[in-house]
């Protein structure tokens, strides 16, 4: 292995058709979504190569994944748990606001464990990418990101951190000094304005890299990125994109940057990457389906006719 080595739960995504109240939708959609994966799957599309970890239920929803994950060309490791494969219910509630609930308390993802992550792939890794979600599930997912961690910092493997809050899994207070002492193991770290500020005090950019990684990169948003990188500072403008689908940009803008990183380019490069990439993602909706390839960036990022024929 000499890719990216992610982990995490994967979850079913219902999605309703149209815009309002939940109630009222008359039409769904059904396919899959979790931060890790998307990353994984982001990855491989722009040709590097990535595994994901998780655990899955016995049941449709879990095969469901194994397979789509498989399909994308991620070397998917599947463990079958006996409880249940969580989902997520999506709905656009108005035009500009849209809702995200969670089923997956006691579901298989969350029944992660350290033994789970086997120690001889992380050291075989390029980079382990984890999130902020996965240590939010159980005390045994914390536990089985903190090991990880640790096994890839001992062997010499950079480790990447999304710090991915969500305020649905836990209070501000309780993952505030989790994420901190998260960040502070990690080499790339990857956070929004409002993320940062859960623990650490003024500007975002200064106060993570204060903590010790080498790689800081502010995600926000409509208002493109800022950086710390070796030392020296980036700060990049987003795309000009109409957006359908929210949800994933920040994956996108990982995998992005990450695949760059696993294939050598600059730092300037990777954040190109990286913006060019959570761009086309709100284009399409899901959580995973607008992810790019690298022929689609080369086709957002340059002017011509908005037909291909």
């Amino acid at each position: 292995m000499t890719g990216l080595l992610t982990f995490g739960e994967t979850m079913g995504l219902v999605s309703a058709d149209g815009i309002g109240p939940l109630e009222y939708a008359r039409g769904f959609g059904f396919g899959i979504g979790g931060a890790e994966s998307n990353v994984a799957i982001g990855v491989a599309r722009l040709g590097g190569p990535a595994t994901w970890i998780g655990r899955v239920g016995s049941d449709a929803t879990g095969e469901l994944i194994a397979r789509r994950l498989r399909a994308e060309g991620v070397d998917a490791v599947v463990i079958r748990d006996s409880s249940f494969t969580g989902l997520m219910v999506k709905h656009r509630r108005t035009g500009a606001l849209l809702h995200v609930d969670y089923h997956r308390a006691g579901s298989a993802g969350s029944r992660l464990a350290p033994s789970d992550i086997p120690a001889d792939a992380l050291r075989a890794a390029a980079i382990v990418h984890v999130t902020g979600i996965t240590p939010a599930l159980s005390d045994s997912a914390r536990a089985a990101v903190f090991q990880a961690v640790e096994t890839a910092r001992a062997a010499g493997v950079p480790v990447s951190v999304d710090v991915n809050y969500r305020a649905k899994l836990w209070s501000r207070f309780d993952a505030g000094p989790v994420l901190r002492d998260l960040v502070t193991r990690a080499d790339v770290v990857f956070a929004g304005p409002d993320e940062a500020a859960l623990f650490v005090d003024g500007p975002p950019l200064d106060g993570l890299a204060a903590l010790g990684p080498a790689e800081v990169v502010v995600k926000d948003g409509a208002r493109g990125c800022t950086a710390l990188i070796g030392g020296e500072r980036y700060e990049r403008e987003a795309l000009d994109v109409t957006v359908v689908d929210p949800v994933g940009a920040g994956d996108a803008f990982v995998a992005g940057y990450l695949a760059d990183r696993l294939a050598g380019a600059a730092p300037a490069a990777r954040l190109a990457t990286a913006i060019a990439a959570g761009a086309f993602a709100v284009t399409v909706p899901g959580d995973c389906e607008g992810l790019p390839t690298r022929a689609d960036l080369g086709a957002l990022t340059s002017a011509g006719d908005d037909v291909a024929r």
